[in-house]
């Protein structure tokens, strides 16, 4: 518990709130993939996409991962159809930051089924969106409006076992928007570990 105490600490908890501007456009980006390609946001319009924002090193992060429950979701959502983008903005000399090519050799190694890792080395994506935490998620509909911003669930624990029995967001709003309907809960209040910008 100790060792899980001090981990938070040294990576920095966040918890803020975030007035997004839910209903308007997603702001748009630029950004290197694990695939080596340029991947924009525009061009990814007439699809539902998913955002995530990443950083391996962060408990909140791990919780999902090493339980299985951000692959399980990546798999279910992308088999429908939807983008999902795994996104690091750690900064050059900031815990977390990996080249490209290294982002796609932990996302391999972590099973992640995610479309592509891109990484936002300047942190001007992150900023754009003003993510605040990893993980923070953000969905964008296919005519290219922001419909969600939050956390991927409603229990803000590190504890791995708490991933069982949490409502998921992301899932509700995904599903909401295949359907046709109005995401219910557009926003909420994300947790993690602080996104290390420059």
């Amino acid at each position: 518990m100790k060792k899980q105490l001090s981990l938070l600490i040294a990576f920095g908890i966040a918890a803020a709130g975030f007035a997004a501007p839910v209903g308007k456009p997603a702001p748009d980006f630029s950004l290197t993939g694990t695939d080596g390609k340029t991947w924009k946001l525009s061009e990814q319009k007439g699809k539902t996409v998913v955002l995530e924002w990443f950083n391996e090193g962060c408990p909140f992060v791990q919780k999902h991962y090493t339980t299985g429950n951000m692959q399980k979701l990546q798999k279910e959502i992308t088999s429908k159809g939807v983008v999902w983008m795994t996104i690091l903005s750690s900064a050059p000399g900031k815990q977390g930051y990996v080249t490209a090519s290294q982002l796609g050799k932990d996302l391999a190694r972590l099973k992640a089924a995610s479309t592509v890792g891109l990484v936002d080395p300047t942190g001007a994506a992150g900023k754009a969106f003003e993510a605040k935490t990893t993980p923070h998620l953000f969905v964008v509909n296919a005519e290219g409006l922001l419909v969600y911003d939050g956390a991927i669930d409603d229990n803000s624990s590190a504890d791995p076992k708490t991933v069982s029995g949490a409502k998921n967001y992301v899932r509700s709003a995904v599903d909401s928007l295949l359907k046709g309907e109005a995401v219910k809960e557009s926003t909420t209040k994300p947790y993690g570990c602080s996104v290390k910008y420059p």
